[in-house]
This record gives C-alpha cells, structure tokens and sequence, in this order.
C-alpha cells in the first residue's frame, strides 16, 4: 500500500525528515509517534500528495509521489487534518454532501448511499440534520473522519484525530480507528 524510501523535506535548511524508510501494507494500522515538530504532519501531507518531498520515493498504491498526487489522491487516499475544515454553518448532511461532491461521486444517488454509509460506519447518523457548531468535539472528529471516508478510499490518513477530546471520546475514536481497520490501511500520528 505505502512505500517510502529516503524520504527527507526540508524547509529552507532546516530538515523536518532526513532519510526516513518504511512500508505499510494493505489492511495494517500504521501509528507514527513523535513529539511536536518531530515531522509527522509533514509525512502525512507528502503521502496525501499536498507536498513534495526534496528527496526520497514514495509510493501510496502503485502511484508514484508527487508525479501521479491527483491520481492517488482522488483514488484512494481519505484524509483527515490535525483541524478539520468544517463549516459550523453547515447541518451534518450538508457538509458531508458537499464533500463528497468536493470527491468528485458525481450521481446524486450515489452521493447520498456513500454519506449514509460514512455516518452509519462513524455513528453520525443521529446528528446527520444538527447543525456542525451544536455537536462536540468528538462529535466534530466523526464529521472529519466520516468525509475521509467518502469515495471509499483503500488508505485512511487521521492527523492527531484524538486531540483535546475528553477520555470517553478518546476511547470511542480508538475503537473507531480499530474497526476502520479491518477494512482500510490506517495511518494516525499522536
């Protein structure tokens, strides 16, 4: 699924990765561990295709990095940031419409099966019609995670998707990421 290989970025002359390898295969979850400015966002947006490295290979399902970033981003790649770009204006369903219009599922049929798929496997299917500034925090993690998970993407990418949530969310996310993985490659940073 993923291949890195002397992977660096440096901004300037400050390196955030110097010759980092490693490979994820299909169907694994994948943690990438470090303190704050350890690199782990700067990863994460090379294997999405937002960033070029300065050097190394990489490889996210047979596509080659940065040379094909459309095509592995578009084809196989959910995201979600460290600050999800949620629209709090927005109802539930109306952002996860418009992202998964933003993904390109162009039937309107298919648009409403993916987004009813995406809230039932992240639980929002009770909040689909609460506006996004009603819900919680956690609440707002599932939003992200679930327009991640539009246009059935083989590889999950979650930047930080615990981050200031209270210890009972926290738990809920973990055993979201652990079913996420039993049918998706998973890569998370804390």
């Amino acid at each position: 699924m993923i291949e890195v290989s002397h992977l660096s970025k440096k901004y300037g002359t400050h390196p955030a990765i110097e010759d980092l390898s490693f490979t994820v295969g299909d169907g694994q979850i994948f943690g990438l561990l470090g303190p704050n400015g350890a690199g782990k966002s700067t990863i994460m947006n090379i294997l999405t295709g937002y960033l070029a490295p300065t050097s190394g290979e990489v490889k996210v399902a047979g596509f080659s990095l940065p040379e094909q970033a459309r095509q592995a981003a578009k084809a196989c790649v959910g995201y979600l940031p460290e600050q999800p770009p949620l629209y709090p204006e927005m109802t539930v369903q109306e952002y996860l419409d418009f992202a998964a219009e933003l993904k390109g599922i162009k039937k309107k049929a298919d648009r409403k099966e993916q987004v009813r798929k995406a809230a039932r496997r992240t639980g929002l299917e009770e909040v689909l019609p609460r506006l996004i500034r009603s819900l919680s925090k956690g609440y707002r993690q599932r939003v992200g995670i679930a327009q991640a998970l539009l246009g059935a993407p083989q590889l999950i990418i979650l930047d930080e998707p615990t981050v200031g949530l209270d210890p009972a969310q926290v738990i809920e996310i973990r055993r979201l990421i652990q079913e996420l993985g039993k049918t998706h490659t998973v890569i998370l940073s804390s």
